[in-house]
């Protein structure tokens, strides 16, 4: 069944990312010694250190955004192989992500001067939740994908001050006056 090895290939892709994590030195939870399934102190040295936490949401938004994309510019290839596609590309960001070069942008750019970068745990469940939506998004109507988008960065901006959007704009082109609010100015 073609489903099935596509499936293997996934958890494959998702078990080599967390090596190359580990063996970047990532640490494989939470450095206090425990694993919660939510996490919802953003300032906080076990931010992006557990399963779940307000980050989750932008996850789900990659997922449903790679869809998307892959439907668009490449239709001819079965789910399966987009959604291979698509834990490539997620996980080629969360090992990206943990690199120097990102976690010291984080700290300069935006308001996490604690983020020494994701556990391994962290990063490989930021991979299945973008799996989730990548999901959801094949599954469900385009309106609930574009509900889910919208109300996620709402919600999350509203809660935390951050979300998938500032967080981009926050890295590519960081503005003061974000930083400002961000921080509760």
């Amino acid at each position: 069944n073609s489903g099935r090895i596509y499936a293997l290939i996934g958890v494959v892709l998702i078990l080599v990312t967390g090596l190359t994590l580990w063996l970047m030195g990532r640490v494989p939870i939470c450095a206090c010694g425990y694993v919660k399934l939510w996490h919802g102190t953003t300032i906080s040295s076990e931010n992006s250190q557990h399963i779940s936490d307000w980050y989750t949401p932008s996850h789900m938004i990659h997922g449903i955004l790679y869809y998307a994309i892959l439907s668009k510019f490449a239709r001819s290839l079965p789910i399966g192989a987009k959604s291979i596609i698509a834990i490539i590309i997620e996980s080629a960001w969360e090992i990206f992500e943990n690199t120097d070069f990102i976690i010291n942008r984080y700290r300069e750019a935006t308001i996490s001067l604690d983020y020494y970068g994701d556990s391994v745990l962290n990063s490989l469940s930021d991979i299945v939740f973008m799996a989730l939506g990548f999901f959801l998004a094949a599954r469900l109507p385009v309106w609930f994908s574009i509900s889910f988008v919208i109300a996620a960065e709402l919600f999350v901006g509203y809660m935390i001050r951050d979300n998938l959007t500032l967080n981009i704009i926050m890295l590519i082109s960081p503005q003061e006056a974000i930083k400002t609010w961000q921080s509760g100015g």
